[in-house]
């Protein structure tokens, strides 16, 4: 092979590892997008946000955030995991399926919002309320009891400060965590992790849940008092029939990067 064959060679090697790098380029940033997208309008004044604002109003800010957001983050990674599992089934199909689907989550967003009482963040709020109480009560019937019995040795108050750390984290990460499972927010994760870049769905839905749950331990009362749950179920509802209809787009644009 003469030396003008072998820059030709290594001259398409090339070309083709930058179309590689570019295609994945955009399925990281699509995903990644999309995920945090969906993520911001399916949390904003949904079950797990308003728990985290309850307790925040209750218990050390970083402690609930720590509990709260180790439960989404494993949540996010599972769903995503669990989607890409799907990868095996074609892609055409599973790229399609999940665009319809995220049309009728859209659908169903903007019909749920259209029909929603003006009440519907008040009604949210008091039935998270209801649930953190239930928990702490049990918890603390469960205390009394031990007590009663003389089960707990005298302990230190630097002990006594981590023990009660660490129920709060506990109490905050499976109440974010039962709430989480089966939701919108989960479901949606695993949709994009089977037709997304799994690592830019983790990354975004990680830092969409990151930041819903700040706003919530920060700023949560304010914000709970002043948010319109119907306004945000609408605009989620048009974020998902965007991103629907991207996705038609997008798989266009990486055909062409491929070809």
């Amino acid at each position: 092979m003469d030396d003008a064959a072998v820059v030709e060679t290594i001259g398409e090697e090339a070309k083709s590892e930058k179309k590689k790098i570019s295609s994945q380029d955009i399925s990281f940033y699509h995903g990644f997008l999309a995920s945090f997208s969906v993520i911001v309008v399916s949390e904003l004044g949904d079950k797990t946000w308003f728990i985290a604002v309850i307790m925040s109003m209750r218990h050390s800010r970083l402690t609930v955030f720590s509990g709260a957001m180790g439960a989404l983050a494993l949540m996010t990674v599972l769903s995503a995991c669990l989607g890409w599992v799907t990868q095996v089934i074609p892609r055409a199909v599973t790229y399609y399926l999940s665009t319809a689907l995220f049309a009728l989550f859209g659908l169903k967003m903007l019909h749920e919002g259209w029909t929603m009482s003006p009440n519907e963040g008040q009604e949210g709020f008091e039935e998270a309320q209801a649930e953190v109480a239930k928990r702490e009560g049990e918890l603390d019937a469960s205390k009394f009891e031990m007590l009663e019995g003389g089960g707990v040795a005298p302990q230190s108050e630097t002990k006594k400060i981590f023990l009660f750390t660490s129920r709060i984290f506990i109490e905050a990460f499976t109440l974010t965590f039962v709430a989480e499972w089966g939701d919108r927010s989960q479901l949606t994760t695993i949709i994009l992790g089977a037709r997304e870049n799994i690592a830019g769905v983790i990354g975004g839905g990680v830092l969409g849940h990151a930041l819903c749950t700040g706003i919530a331990v920060i700023g949560g009362k304010i914000v709970a008092q002043r948010i319109s749950v119907r306004t945000v179920t609408l605009i989620g509802g048009v974020v998902f029939l965007l991103f629907a209809l991207s996705a038609l787009f997008i798989n266009d644009i990486e055909s062409a990067v491929d070809s």
